[in-house]
């Protein structure tokens, strides 16, 4: 079972921003600025391309509707990131485009700071 499975499980906490029957996304605990959300799909499946296509776009429809909304709440772009090397469990990662923003940098926030922005992004 991967970190993702434990946190779409509830054995481990999370800064959740969404989810529905397919897909858990969250505020990643070590972004790359603040409001780095990732999204998974809840079948634990190494690599997107793995994904069966119905998961497969679920995933991708979930990418959409939290960018749309990251980019009206935040009123910047979205990167969108597929790594596949950090977690055997296929993961997309969204990242606003901000002069926070520098590659191959990671920061850590201080819990206020992660509810904060968990309650921003929050989409019902």
């Amino acid at each position: 079972m991967t970190i993702f499975s434990k946190i779409i499980a509830g054995e481990i906490p999370s800064y959740k921003i969404y989810e529905d029957e397919k897909t858990y996304a969250f505020l990643d605990i070590f972004p790359k600025a603040h409001g780095h959300v990732l999204v998974v799909p809840k079948i634990e499946v190494d690599k997107v391309y793995d994904l069966s296509d119905e998961d497969y776009e679920a995933l991708f429809a979930t990418v959409k509707k939290l960018m749309k909304h990251m980019d009206e709440v935040l009123g910047t772009r979205i990167f969108v990131k597929i790594i596949g090397t950090d977690v055997p469990h296929a993961h997309v990662h969204l990242i606003p485009q901000t002069d926070e923003y520098v590659s191959g940098k990671t920061y850590e926030f201080p819990e206020s700071e992660m509810i904060e922005w968990m309650e921003k992004l929050k989409l019902a």
